[in-house]
């Protein structure tokens, strides 16, 4: 871990308020289960979102829409057993928050239940109501500008968004509604890198971005994405560490050739009948 780090100490959204102040990144990643959550944590990793992208990396969904909410609590709780020190974020999934304020207030109730600390939600227009009834009642909330996967199909994509000056303005504007809103964090992903500095210089809150360039106040990446499970072509954003999909693969085939060959289990895999023990 790095030095000078207080490691054990829990983050909150008054850590990453307090880091954006200081100008220390955030460092944030996804998380889906228990044993991956649990070392994200032990390596100090800031912000877990329990993201809807499970929907493709987990599910092998082309969307995040077809997931729903029994799917995201029980990630949301596989997740929450394996932290003790990062803040846990729950994706709020499609049509979990967008049908009424009520619903909305429901659904990212059962999220804090399950053990979550904040939840995020797409968009900002109507959306902007709903963050400020959800913080009113103390429910911490993460915005997300930008591409926003659960609107894909009225987005043509997923494209680079804020191409133009009008549309940067737009976005511009967005945010600080959401800032004014309550919001303590804001995601924004696939945007030029100039517009993501100019939010990150303007707004109060921590911009954490995704395909948004360098200067945000801190980054995040799906961690199959980063870790290299999947066969590239991956996203241009994206830098893997680590190619452990071939790995795992090397892994199965050489488990597959022992078991075909005899030579798993081995002696000193195997147990045998204890020898009788003498009377007396």
């Amino acid at each position: 871990m790095p030095a000078g780090r207080e490691e054990t100490r829990k983050v909150t959204v008054r850590t990453l308020a307090r880091m954006k102040r200081k100008g220390e990144r955030i460092v944030a990643l996804t998380a889906y289960d228990y044993p991956t959550a649990m070392i994200l944590d032990k390596v100090g990793v800031d912000l877990v979102l329990v993201g809807d992208s499970a929907a493709n990396v987990v599910y092998g969904d082309d969307t995040t829409l077809k997931l729903g909410m029994d799917e995201m609590l029980y990630h949301t709780r596989a997740v929450c057993a394996g932290i003790a020190r990062s803040l846990v974020v729950a994706d709020m999934p499609f049509l979990s928050f967008q049908v009424s304020v009520e619903s909305a207030v429901e659904n990212a109730g059962r999220f804090l239940k399950a053990g979550a600390e904040a939840v995020k939600l797409e968009g900002a227009g109507p959306m902007v109501g709903t963050v400020k009834r959800l913080v009113e009642l103390g429910m911490p909330v993460m915005g997300h500008l930008g591409l926003t996967p659960q609107s894909v199909h009225k987005l043509g994509g997923y494209r680079l968004q804020a191409r133009t000056e009008k549309d940067q303005q737009r976005l511009v504007e967005d945010a600080v509604r959401l800032q004014e809103a309550g919001c303590f964090a804001l995601v924004v992903e696939k945007v030029p890198a100039e517009l993501a500095a100019r939010l990150t210089a303007e707004l109060l809150i921590p911009v954490i971005g995704i395909g948004a360039g360098p200067d945000c106040d801190g980054q995040i990446l799906v961690l199959h994405d980063m870790l290299g499970i999947f066969e590239p072509p991956g996203y241009k954003f994206v830098k893997r560490y680590a190619e452990v999909g071939a790995a795992i693969r090397d892994a199965v085939a050489a488990y597959a050739d022992d078991v075909r060959a005899g030579r798993f289990p081995a002696e000193e895999h195997s147990f045998h009948i204890p020898p009788k023990q003498a009377d007396g």
